[in-house]
């Protein structure tokens, strides 16, 4: 009786196993490695690069999300898509930051140094790190320093959710961040995920994704617009229906917050570039100045769905993350 029950109890406990998710943080020569299960999800890339980014972006039906360009180059598929060299995979950054280009990376541009990791730790299903990074300007000057804690969860059916917490900390003086699209948090997508573009100096040609807002704002005119959360969807470079999803935290500044979500497959979040998204706003409207001392936190939740979100779904899973302290 006792061996029946034994084999009845694994038989119940294989579809639990066939989920079971479990993350690991492995130091990388390029930086910092994150599995699920073994397989690679992403990986915090540090090493001679203008600023750190996280590469390759694995969806939910296993296959990555985010464009391979510039890491990798020839990509069938991407012949369309080798625009914008500096929009690597996810990543932080900012064109106009004491008037220091940290976003592009050509002509004249700061850079960004990371100092360190720590507080590495994962159990469960769920992993973190906290990574320190040091702003430093064309004269080789330090102009701020940010500290940004990444939280990757494994969901159920290979979906996943990753937290970018960053705080900006103005040490070596004021720090204006100044009123510009060319930012912030943000994501390259994958050819497929794309919409149909021939606008903002990018031909894509034909494409097969769509996007849509938390407000129930739908494709291009995304672009701009105030919102909580931005979805978009479509088939992953092999087929499979998906869905890519930022969450802006409530407690960010100027929430809902704008976003510069392209037709091309630039996917940010940028609370900063006022006039440009609201031309009817002066010029200068979105500065922000952080004082000498004084510190910024913005927080982010990168969500990767199996399949089309709905947007009832997302709502909910908005409000949820909400409560997060």
């Amino acid at each position: 009786m006792k061996h029946t029950i034994t084999i009845f109890t694994l038989l119940l406990a294989i579809p639990l196993l066939a989920h079971a998710q479990t993350v690991s943080l492995k130091p990388s020569d390029a930086g910092m490695s994150v599995e699920i299960d073994g397989q690679l999800f992403t990986e915090y890339i540090t090493k001679e690069v203008a600023r750190p980014y996280m590469y390759p972006l694995i969806g939910a039906a296993g296959v990555n999300v985010s464009r391979e360009f510039p890491m990798k180059k020839d990509v069938p598929g991407e012949a369309m898509f080798v625009d914008h060299p500096h929009h690597r995979s996810l990543w932080f950054g900012h064109s106009r930051i004491n008037e220091i280009n940290f976003w592009a990376e050509y002509q004249v541009f700061g850079k960004q140094a990371h100092s360190g990791f720590s507080d590495v730790h994962a159990t469960g299903n769920q992993g973190h790190f906290t990574a320190s990074t040091q702003w430093i300007g064309p004269d080789n000057k330090a102009v701020m320093t940010d500290e940004r804690r990444i939280t990757i969860t494994a969901l159920p059916e290979g979906e996943k959710t990753l937290d970018f917490d960053i705080t900006l900390k103005a040490s070596e003086g004021d720090v204006i961040i100044g009123d510009t699209k060319e930012g912030t948090m943000a994501l390259r997508l994958c050819p497929s995920l794309s919409m149909n573009s021939s606008k903002s100096g990018v031909n894509t040609g034909p494409s097969t994704g769509h996007a849509f807002n938390s407000n129930g704002v739908r494709d291009r005119d995304i672009w701009g617009k105030h919102a909580n959360w931005v979805c978009y969807y479509g088939p992953d470079p092999k087929g499979n229906p998906v869905g890519v999803v930022i969450f802006s935290h409530p407690s960010n500044l100027r929430t809902p917050t704008t976003w510069h979500a392209r037709d091309y497959g630039l996917f940010a979040v940028n609370p900063f570039g006022l006039h440009d998204f609201e031309p009817d706003k002066p010029a200068g409207a979105g500065d922000y100045t952080i004082k000498k001392g004084d510190s910024l936190t913005l927080r982010y939740r990168f969500y990767f769905a199996k399949g089309q979100p709905k947007p009832e779904s997302l709502d909910a899973r908005f409000q949820e993350y909400s409560t997060l302290k």
